[in-house]
């Protein structure tokens, strides 16, 4: 049986550059990358996959592109959209790939866009919601800035983290007009600024991790009564310094197979990776060590879990580690691979 093939998408800005977009094959069994393209696109601030694997989607100055998935791995281009507003800065689909949610961390807008899960071209907007409220810290966190948004795994609700008034807002979807109706609020603690949103698998936990608290909050979620309930289970620190307010926790993202959560850390510049338990849902802090970079703005295992890559951005870097996750270190695998204002990571199994 022949081993499966992965590539890497990596998105960046584009300053005097217009190739937002880096294409590298994965040498999982070496824990390497390998440049094999690069994509015209302007500032692509985040990038995400379609659930039938066929398609990429992306954030750029002008709104949002559609890109299919060739079988090597290349990008070709499908077509482009306007938001109808300022630049996103995150966005996912939902699990049939029939709709496009895109977050504004500017202009605090959630923007609903409909997709065509044959061909993967973005369609029209179909519902535009601006957050309303105040945060409880001047400056970044004193208005909405909705910052990840992410459905339940059932498909029927759309959690919208806004790390501006440190709640995540719950959505109905209505599948038919592609309209959200509010049916819940997840309300963090003050001052804590919900970032990003993992679900497990089987969809019965969320993981929110949070940029000023510096912690990764567990909940449960099951559906009652047409109703969504969260319930907050554990709350674990990103760092070993967390209550630092030079620290920023950044990013989380899920292992392959679900066991092991990453999370990365700026200011301290390290990446903590967390082992995940199935049946609880609850956390254990495996490692928290230094990514030889600046900014890690996002870091992800290999599909095997015996290697990660770390994205720097103020470094312009990506760095490679081994991983013993039995002694919980990490050790460098090679040299630092050169790639500006880098963003966002997203490692893809080919057909």
């Amino acid at each position: 049986m022949n081993n499966p093939k992965y590539v890497a998408y990596v998105s960046t800005y584009t300053m005097g550059d217009n190739h937002g977009i880096s294409i590298y094959d994965v040498d999982v069994e070496k824990g390497t990358f390998t440049e094999k393209g690069k994509v015209e696109i302007t500032n692509s601030s985040y990038i995400t996959g379609s659930h039938n694997n066929k398609y990429l989607y992306a954030i750029t100055d002008f709104g949002v592109e559609a890109f299919k998935i060739m079988p090597d791995g290349a990008l070709e281009l499908i077509n482009k959209a306007s938001i109808n507003g300022m630049r996103g800065c995150y966005l996912s689909t939902d699990y049939k790939d029939e709709f496009l949610f895109v977050a504004g961390y500017h202009d605090g807008k959630l923007t609903v866009l409909r997709l065509d899960p044959e061909t993967g071209e973005i369609g029209a907007i179909t519902d535009e919601i601006f957050h309303k409220g105040i945060g409880s810290m001047a400056e970044r966190n004193s208005r909405p800035h909705i910052s990840c948004v992410k459905m339940t795994r059932d498909n029927k609700y759309l959690c919208a983290a806004d790390l501006g008034i440190d709640h995540v807002n719950v959505y109905k979807l209505d599948r038919v007009r592609g309209k959200l109706k509010q049916a819940d609020i997840i309300r963090s603690d003050l001052g804590s600024a919900p970032r990003h949103m993992k679900f497990s698998y089987d969809g019965k936990y969320l993981y929110i991790v949070h940029e000023v608290k510096n912690t990764i909050d567990v909940y449960t979620y099951h559906e009652e009564d047409d109703n969504p309930f969260f319930e907050r289970i554990q709350s674990v620190p990103t760092s070993e310094d967390y209550q630092s307010q030079s620290i920023s926790a950044i990013t989380c993202n899920l292992s392959l197979d679900g066991n092991y959560i990453t999370t990365s850390n700026a200011g301290e510049n390290t990446v903590t990776v967390y082992e995940r338990d199935d049946k609880t849902g609850m956390l254990r802090t495996v490692l928290n060590l230094p990514i030889s970079g600046e900014f890690p703005k996002d870091a992800c295992l290999f599909p095997d879990n015996k290697h990660l890559v770390s994205l720097n951005h103020e470094s312009d870097t990506m760095t490679f580690f081994n991983v013993d996750m039995e002694n919980g270190l990490l050790v460098m695998n090679g040299r630092e691979m050169p790639i500006k204002q880098g963003n966002c990571i997203n490692i893809h199994k080919l057909d």
